[in-house]
Formats: structure tokens, sequence, C-alpha cells
């Protein structure tokens, strides 16, 4: 990855959070990152890829990483967050959750890359109406970004029905151009963990 690693530094958080970074740290380190030629989303080949579903899957995981989204989420004025299927899904509902127990509730979506042909034929599910993002503070998750692609297919759907995305969240950024990608549209980009802190640990 060469200089990449040095692209951009993860998320900082309170004294009080560096505990449950740590520990999720750990976790992901043992059941998410895999050394291992591959292919990625993007079409670019890698020695290493990051699977975060038995990370998000996992009840400690989904705890850890959801106090660390929340934590990130409150430094601003959030009103939404969503996420791309299937990438943001599995931390949605358990975030929502903890923002409601912390009495700062957060109510989320997800935005399907196909969109359904029957029922209500929508792209965007977890809403009540086609006008309730309009004008909203919105942040979008994504588990893994490389060049910040599948992030940005949320983004469009949110900004589609009037919504102000102000973030992009990743939980664990590759450093391979999704900062600038994000940069290029105007909206500040932010991730839990480089991948550099896990090519080094």
């Amino acid at each position: 990855m060469g200089s990449g690693e040095d692209k951009m530094e993860p998320a900082r958080f309170p004294d009080s959070a560096r505990s449950t970074r740590s520990k999720a740290f750990s976790l992901i380190r043992e059941r998410s990152f895999f050394r291992k030629k591959i292919k990625l989303t993007s079409g670019k080949e890698s020695d290493f890829y990051f699977d975060m579903k038995p990370t998000m899957f996992h009840p400690e995981g989904a705890s850890l990483l959801s106090q660390l989204v929340f934590e990130r989420l409150r430094q601003d004025k959030i009103d939404y967050v969503g996420g791309l299927a299937v990438g943001a899904i599995p931390l949605l509902s358990p975030l929502n959750a903890l923002s409601f127990a912390q009495g700062h509730p957060i109510p989320g979506f997800f935005v399907r890359q196909t969109v359904k042909e029957h029922g209500t034929k929508k792209s965007v599910e977890g809403l009540t109406g086609e006008d309730e993002l309009r004008g909203k503070a919105v942040a979008i998750l994504d588990d893994v970004t490389t060049t910040g692609g599948s992030a940005l297919v949320a983004v469009r759907a949110a900004q589609a029905m009037g919504a102000n995305v102000s973030l992009v969240l990743s939980m664990v950024d590759r450093e391979e151009g999704a900062a600038e990608t994000f940069a290029k549209e105007g909206i500040r980009f932010d991730a839990l963990f480089t991948a550099g802190e896990f090519l080094r640990s």
C-alpha cells in the first residue's frame, strides 16, 4: 500500500472511548482481517482484505462498533444515519437502539443497490415517506471503504430525497481513494480505523 497508509488518521475519540476502540480493534483483527490475495468490489487486487460481517454480527462487536459510531455521530448534529445494503445494515439497528437508550435518538434507513420489482419498489427503506429526509443532516455508514464508490451510491440516494449528507463514516478505510472521493463531493469523510493500523499490528 506504500505511502497510502499516511493519507488520513482514524476518527478521534475522548479518553473514555479509548478502551472501547482498543477492544474493537482486537476483535476486528481476530475476526475480520485477512492476509490473502483477493479482488475487491472496486475491481482492484489486494493481498489483504476485511470482511466486517463476522465482527458486526458478533454480540460484542455489534456493541463496541455501535458505541464508537454513536460517539462519533453525536459530535455532529446528525438527524438520520443510513447506508448501502448490505454493508451498513448489520450496524444500523444496534446503533438506532443505542442512540435511543442514550437519550439522543438517531433513526436509520438503508439503500437498496437494486430496486425491488414488487411491493413499494423503493430504493430507500426504513422511512415513512418520501419527504422524511428533506432538509435533514444525514450520515452515511460503510463497513469498509476503498475508493468510496459503494458509499457514494447511498449518498446519491439520500441527496435525491433532499437530505444534506454531512458525513460519510467508514468502519475501516483501506486508504485507497475514499477520502479524495468525498473531498471532491464536499462531504466530510472519517473512519473508525484505517487499514494501516492492522497492517502494522
